[in-house]
């Protein structure tokens, strides 16, 4: 099948706080984020933080920074939940893309940059949100970031385990070229190799993330802040997703990061002792199965790190 083209939908901003134009240090052009409802929220300064441990396999997922009792943090805010929306730990919430997610990858040379031959089935968490599958962003709108956050989020691409490559990337509509905003190759033989993402605050923004292959995948991901008081303030924090049907979440709730910038997951200390007493580890990479059309990907805005913050400052001419 080709690649479906659909309309664009747009990235929307809370009520709270629109923005004005942003670029960031290497884009003399300002991006201003046109508004859709469709992504609009507002996040309750007391919502609950649970820490019961879940499988987040379907509806809308974010990862985001607060402060927690003075504890800058990443955590997942989980609005999955009839009962309304919780923020959640990290190290309690996996993130499973099932099946329902593959599609197939177009033969179009602007999709080169996926790393995977046309016609390949791919595991896709969608831009655009599918019901059928788990639909993961980033937000930076939690009462706490819009208190005290100067004017952004840079979210950082620290490390990824796991078989294969992840790369996440943005597109407008169906006609804009892709915008690539983390590639886990780009880790390969590197203790560091930073990939920042300027978000401003109160933005909320979904991209699509594609996985070449199934199994357990550990992200790390540091976000960092300037705060109206001067401070900076970061911290790192690994999302944990189970992907392909084969792959037991438990398998990603257990498994261990191996060293930064390598590929693969290092068993964790219950698989090691599992194995030693003849038992059967559980980290070894599930496989997926099926393939459908790639995702008809539509636009989010976001400011990203590679685009400069020092044009949004000389037009507002705070000079902060």
């Amino acid at each position: 099948m080709s690649l479906v083209r659909l309309p664009a939908l747009v990235l929307a901003l809370s009520t709270l706080l629109v923005p004005a134009a942003v670029a960031a240090p290497d884009d003399p052009t300002p991006t201003v984020p046109p508004d859709d409802g469709a992504l609009q929220q507002t996040i309750d300064p007391d919502q609950e933080v649970a820490t019961d441990d879940v499988v987040l396999e379907a509806g809308h997922v974010d990862l985001g920074p607060r402060d927690v009792d003075g504890a800058w943090t990443l955590m997942v805010h989980d609005d999955t939940r009839l009962e309304g929306s919780v923020w959640r730990p990290l190290e309690h919430a996996v993130i499973r893309v099932r099946d329902t997610g593959m599609q197939q990858v177009p033969d179009d040379p602007a999709y080169a940059f996926l790393g995977v031959d046309p016609g390949t089935g791919v595991h896709v968490v969608p831009q655009t949100q599918n019901p059928e599958v788990v639909w993961l962003g980033w937000n930076t709108q939690d009462p706490s970031v819009l208190e005290t956050v100067d004017r952004g989020v840079t979210l950082t691409l620290k490390g990824v385990d796991g078989p294969g490559h992840l790369v996440v990337y943005l597109q407008d509509g169906g006609f804009g070229e892709p915008d690539v905003l983390w590639d886990s190759r780009e880790l390969d033989g590197r203790d560091v190799a930073d990939q920042d993402l300027w978000v401003d605050v109160n933005t909320h923004t979904h991209a699509n993330w594609v996985f070449s292959e199934p199994g357990v995948h550990l992200v790390s991901i540091a976000a960092t802040a300037t705060l109206v008081d001067g401070t900076e303030q970061t911290t790192t924090g690994t999302l944990r997703l189970a992907v392909g049907d084969a792959t037991d979440p438990e398998q990603a709730r257990r498994a261990e990061a191996s060293a930064p910038g390598t590929s693969g997951v290092a068993p964790s200390a219950a698989d090691t002792e599992a194995a030693e007493e003849g038992g059967t580890p559980v980290w070894p990479w599930g496989v997926g199965a099926g393939a459908v059309v790639l995702v008809g990907v539509l636009l989010a805005v976001v400011t990203r790190g590679r685009r400069t913050r020092a044009r949004a400052l000389a037009d507002d001419g705070s000079g902060r």
